[in-house]
């Protein structure tokens, strides 16, 4: 047999103890996140919530989810990513809100003073309802029975989260939310699970308009991706990467991103909320999946026209468990790198009575 050569051996026991080392810190690393995991389980509220409650899931938060938080961001190698798109007068605009303009004006001068300074203003559309926002649970409510469409629409026996009606929310057309606005949320602070559906479903490209992830796809995987030891917690955020995102162009052009779009399926929110999870956010314009040319009229809806809910997605987060939605989220980055758990923090404007809220969560990481 012959001998390996003393430099050599030294060379592959220091490689070895390198390698062992390396795991080593892994497992430490395993083992601390699983002991955060463990330790704040007991620390995160389950429910019911009081009467005349306005925070929904929200009310899972606290030192339990910030527990968690803290694990990720003292980690080794963690980054910090932007999970939101630019806002500009040229991104892509939602048909279902007013169009947003930004007015920039000219640099202005004191006299007397040595200042100058800069300002914009919003001179028309829904700030809340473009770009990366976040829908209150106001947003939403739902009838008994579908609206046939004659006469003017039976807004006053709406019904809304925690059992509020119209008359408790909107009660009138000029009306802020008086109940359920976006002014309720509290900083959002908490770990969260970001699911690749483009990898998983797609085979790496994005999902096809109108696709779903069901919850079997979610259960697929929270395993593929490692993270059966810990599933979905309450008080979770939940990032779903559809690849639909490739399709945000700024400036906005020929793109078909607003007009359909790959989305979560009504089984899927339903096992979120069996989760107690207090936020969902997919990297499309609706949560819900809109076939092509649906908008238009020409095809149907892929869920939930069977009874009247062509928007299940919505109707069951912000009116039926209370999960907050935000919609055209920018994961692209964080997928890439194969961040799949992070503390995550979002702060939606505190705008009085309002439906919605520009939003920058961001998520802080470290690769799996």
């Amino acid at each position: 047999m012959s001998k390996i050569p003393t430099k050599s051996l030294a060379a592959l026991l220091g490689c070895t103890a390198l390698a062992l080392g390396a795991f080593a810190t892994a497992n430490a690393a395993d083992d601390a996140q699983m002991n955060a995991v463990e330790q704040s389980k007991p620390l995160v509220p389950q429910g019911p919530w009081p009467q005349g409650d306005e925070r929904g899931m929200a009310n899972t938060l606290g030192a339990g989810t910030w527990m968690r938080c803290a694990y990720h961001m003292t980690a080794d190698g963690v980054q910090t990513y932007e999970l939101s798109h630019e806002r500009s007068n040229t991104m892509p605009l939602s048909p279902f809100g007013a169009p947003l303009v930004y007015q920039f004006g000219g640099t202005i001068s004191l006299p007397g003073t040595r200042h100058a300074f800069n300002g914009e203003v919003v001179t028309g559309g829904e700030p809340g309802a473009q770009g990366t926002q976040m829908d209150a649970l106001g947003h939403f409510a739902h009838y008994d029975e579908a609206w046939d469409g004659e006469g003017d629409a039976p807004v006053d026996s709406a019904h809304y989260y925690g059992g509020y009606g119209q008359a408790d929310v909107k009660p009138s057309a000029d009306s802020p939310l008086l109940k359920l606005g976006i002014e309720n949320v509290p900083p959002i602070i908490t770990s969260a699970v970001l699911l690749d559906a483009r990898a998983h479903l797609g085979g790496g490209d994005a999902m096809a308009p109108g696709q779903m992830v069901t919850a079997q796809d979610i259960k697929d995987m929270i395993e593929a991706q490692g993270l059966g030891w810990r599933g979905i917690l309450p008080g979770d955020v939940v990032y779903i990467y559809t690849g639909w995102s490739d399709n945000w162009n700024d400036p906005a052009g020929e793109t078909p991103y607003y007009f359909m779009g790959p989305g979560l399926s009504e089984d899927g929110a339903k096992y979120l909320e069996e989760r107690n999870v207090v936020l969902v956010a997919l990297d499309n314009p609706f949560t819900d999946p809109v076939a092509d040319g649906q908008l238009q009229g020409k095809a149907m809806p892929p869920q939930g026209m069977d009874r009247g809910l062509p928007f299940a997605i919505h109707h069951q987060n912000l009116t039926q468990a209370g999960i907050h939605n935000i919609q055209n989220a920018n994961l692209a980055a964080m997928a890439a790198d194969k961040v799949w758990t992070s503390c995550t923090m979002i702060l939606p404007l505190r705008s009085r009575g309002h439906s919605g809220s520009p939003v920058r969560p961001v998520a802080i990481g470290a690769t799996d």
